[in-house]
């Protein structure tokens, strides 16, 4: 098959792009930029776009797809070329689908955790030499890349509640129909998109509206809106879980299961929430509990998700894509349970759509209470370029609501403030979906702590 990718440099579309040129496939793809580490993983595979911009001509008739996504405009002119010559488009999802709609689908979603849980239940798969098909949102350690497509009777898709498409608005985890759903919680995200949390429930409703007959619906029970979703479909089987019981000494978590114990090197009620769904989804394809506790204690965690950067003897530094209220503080919990007496000195950065928007502010009330110090940065200029209504620095320290935040409008003002904390006995915790103006965390941690 020969397929196009508009907009190849996607964190997600180059990953396709290289597991359909694993797979065989003649591969080729534009984009108007590219980025590490994407430019280098599609150079070395050779399918890395000889030069930059959009070029009608690699769009003609011997196509058999093209792969279009969210990043390209309406108005690309590739796309208008495809759709003037009547070829096959699909959005990343849609093809996703195409690819696995002969096997059965385990789908993770959730505003939060989802990454985690799709890499835990891969970790385990891997372990157990279950073969499977994957598309996951992060490098795993042992995984070349973060799609796999064989033959594999089994995909596991992380089910992202995000738009397919510059042309297909709908989410993408509604392409899905998965076999095995999971869901691990709601809270409102993408508030450029849904503009209610009305409207956003409504998505994981129709999601699991969409789940094939005779499937499995495993989902977080604590969570009201998802016990109200799950009480509409009886029909569906369904498997509620919570958190299991745990331990937390001298710095390591130890889970407890029939009279066994199991030490992990992942931590926090979040973390051991997620290891408790991905095990009930993985219950569904007939691994036992034992095996999955056994499995999963050599996980190390996803990239970016309370991923250890550096230490010393008396401190750790982890960094985080926590940037959602709910994400930022079950991850700031979770560090200081684990590490309940050191200093957690956490520094988040306020970097999405939904986070520096003045409407929404509001929902970070206390998130970072169980800090000892918090820092919040936000670039003035990142929301000018967002064409977002302008917000003060007393405004988010009035809407983060406790005494111990401050914050910071200048990268020089983090460097600054994390260069002259004394770290000994203490806990960094660094949180964004960005780098607060452009510095390299891994580095600049172990340089803080050596």
């Amino acid at each position: 098959m020969k397929v196009h990718f508009i907009a190849i440099g996607g964190s997600a579309m180059h990953n396709l792009a290289i597991a359909l040129k694993d797979k065989g496939y003649e591969v080729t793809g534009s984009d108007d930029e590219i980025f590490e580490p994407s430019k280098s993983r599609l150079d070395r595979k050779g399918i890395l776009p000889t030069q930059i911009g959009w070029d009608t001509d690699l769009i003609h008739n011997e196509l058999d797809a093209v792969i279009l996504g969210m990043h390209a405009r309406v108005d690309n002119p590739e796309l208008k070329k495809a759709q003037e010559l009547g070829l096959e488009i699909y959005s990343y999802p849609e093809f996703l689908y195409a690819q696995s709609k002969d096997k059965k689908r385990i789908v993770i979603g959730g505003s939060h955790g989802k990454t985690t849980i799709t890499s835990m239940i891969l970790h385990v798969m891997n372990e157990l030499n279950i073969e499977t098909d994957y598309m996951v949102g992060a490098q795993l350690e042992g995984f070349d890349c973060m799609v796999k497509l064989t033959d594999a009777p089994v995909m596991v898709l992380e089910g992202d509640e995000y738009l397919s498409s510059p042309i297909d608005r709908r989410p993408k985890f509604h392409w899905y129909k998965p076999d095995v759903a999971l869901l691990s919680g709601v809270a409102w995200d993408h508030i450029n998109v849904f503009p209610t949390f009305e409207n956003y429930v409504e998505q994981f409703e129709i999601f699991v509206q969409g789940i094939e007959d005779g499937g499995s619906l495993v989902y977080f029970e604590p969570d009201e809106h998802l016990r109200n979703i799950a009480a509409k479909y009886p029909n569906v089987k369904q498997f509620p879980y919570d958190v299991p019981e745990y331990e937390v000494g001298e710095g390591k978590t130890t889970l407890k299961s029939e009279g066994k114990e199991y030490e992990l090197q992942i931590f926090g009620r979040h973390n051991l929430s997620n290891l408790y769904g991905a095990k009930n989804v993985l219950n569904q394809i007939g691994v036992s509990d034992d095996e999955f506790y056994t499995a999963i204690q050599s996980f190390k965690g996803a990239a970016k998700r309370l991923e250890l950067i550096a230490e010393n003897d008396s401190c750790k530094a982890y960094k985080d894509f926590a940037h959602s209220p709910s994400k930022l503080k079950a991850t700031v919990n979770a560090v200081k349970e684990q590490f309940p007496d050191r200093k957690l000195v956490a520094c988040m950065e306020l970097h999405t759509f939904s986070s520096l928007k003045k409407d929404f502010l509001p929902q970070y009330e206390n998130c970072l209470a169980k800090a000892d110090e918090a820092y919040v940065y936000f670039d003035p200029h990142v929301i000018e370029h967002k064409k977002l209504e302008p917000i003060t620095k007393e405004f988010v320290k009035e809407c983060f609501a406790t005494d111990n935040v401050k914050i910071l409008n200048a990268r020089q003002e983090v460097e600054g403030v994390l260069k002259n904390t004394e770290w000994k006995n203490a806990s960094m915790l660094l949180m964004s979906s960005g780098n607060f103006g452009g510095i390299n965390l891994n580095e600049f941690a172990k340089e803080l702590l050596s």
